[in-house]
Order: C-alpha cells, then sequence, then structure tokens
C-alpha cells in the first residue's frame, strides 16, 4: 500500500468531522459533541498510523544470528484494524510462524509488524498477505504461514448483520506452501488452546 500524500493536522482533518455532525443533522457545538471533531481525528489518526510507520525503523535491527531451524510461532496477536469499504473496525488475532534460516527476529517485532499492517484502511485478505511478505523479507526464513481470523463490524453492525461470523484468511510462503507436513504442523499448532 501506498503511504498517503500528506498528513492532514488534526485540527484540519476535525474540521471534516464537524462537517459530517452538521451532515448527519447534530449540532457540533451542544455539549456532548464540542470537542468530538478534534477527538475523531485524533483517534482516526491513531487507528491508522501503520501507514507512517516503516518496516526498517520498526525491526531496528533486533535480528539475531540462530541455529535454530525449527517453527517460531507467535499465537494469539490481537488486531485492530478498519475495513477500507466502510471504515468501520475489524477485530481479530493473528497467529504468525516462520522457519528460521540463520536469524531470528525480536519477539515483539512481529507483534509490531502485525500492528504496521493492520493499523491502515485495508481488506483482511491484503493485510495477511501483507503480513506474510514482511516477515518473509525481514528474516529470510525458509517459509512464513500467517492466519488471521476476525470479525468485521461492517458485516455485524449494517447490512447483513450477521453476529457469529468470523473470517479467516491465511498466506503460506516457502516451505508452509511447498510441504504439507510443514503447514500441518502450523494449522495443529494454532487450533491448540
Amino acid at each position: 500500500m501506498k503511504a498517503p500524500l500528506k498528513l492532514m493536522s488534526a485540527e484540519a482533518l476535525a474540521d471534516h468531522y464537524r462537517k459530517m455532525l452538521v451532515g448527519l443533522g447534530e449540532d457540533p457545538e451542544r455539549e456532548g459533541l464540542k470537542g468530538t471533531p478534534l477527538r475523531a481525528a485524533k483517534a482516526m489518526q491513531y487507528l491508522t498510523r501503520g501507514y507512517h510507520e516503516s518496516l526498517e525503523e520498526l525491526v531496528n535491527g533486533a535480528l539475531f544470528a540462530s541455529s535454530s531451524d525449527e517453527m517460531v510461532l507467535v499465537k494469539d496477536i490481537e488486531l485492530y484494524s478498519l475495513c477500507e469499504h466502510h471504515l468501520l473496525p475489524i477485530i481479530g488475532k493473528c497467529h504468525v510462524a516462520y522457519l528460521p534460516d540463520g536469524k531470528v527476529l525480536g519477539l515483539s517485532k512481529v507483534a509490531r509488524i502485525v500492528d504496521m499492517f493492520a493499523r491502515r484502511l485495508q481488506i483482511q485478505e491484503s493485510m495477511t498477505r501483507e503480513i506474510a511478505q514482511a516477515i518473509m523479507d525481514v528474516t529470510g526464513a525458509k517459509g512464513v504461514a500467517v492466519v488471521a481470523e476476525a470479525r468485521h463490524m461492517c458485516m455485524m453492525m449494517r447490512g447483513v448483520e450477521k453476529q457469529n461470523s468470523t473470517m479467516v484468511t491465511s498466506v503460506m510462503l516457502g516451505s508452509f506452501r511447498e510441504d504439507a507436513r510443514t503447514r500441518s504442523e502450523f494449522m495443529d499448532l494454532i487450533r491448540r488452546g
């Protein structure tokens, strides 16, 4: 995904929220809404901060030599995103695994990479692929597997209003794609409670 051309100040963005409130028939000057446009603008900047983070700065050299060639799995990483079609929340979790090839990534960096891609306007399918490719690019791993499970408020709060649906997306690269046993081990591990 390309970064936005220009980051608007919170104050300038707040003016758009003010206009939206008026367009909805609200009075942005009433007591309960007085500070809402600026709060909403700051919240949106925070929720989409992934556009303004770089993979290189995020990883910050946290790659360490290792003779381990066994699967590294980080399960149940919370993710919060916004769908690009309705700007409504996507809430779920992500499971990320890789097979090291001489280097391992600092544990917190895996979660930070998930956050970087989740904190953008997008669809879950793209986010899952971006996370997998970033882990592969950073680690030079023999393989990477990512499964994202999320609930989409655009499907729960509007439209079909299905409250119990979860979307699951997966991307398998390298050994996880080529070797059914490796893929199966990953899937078995993420199913375990």
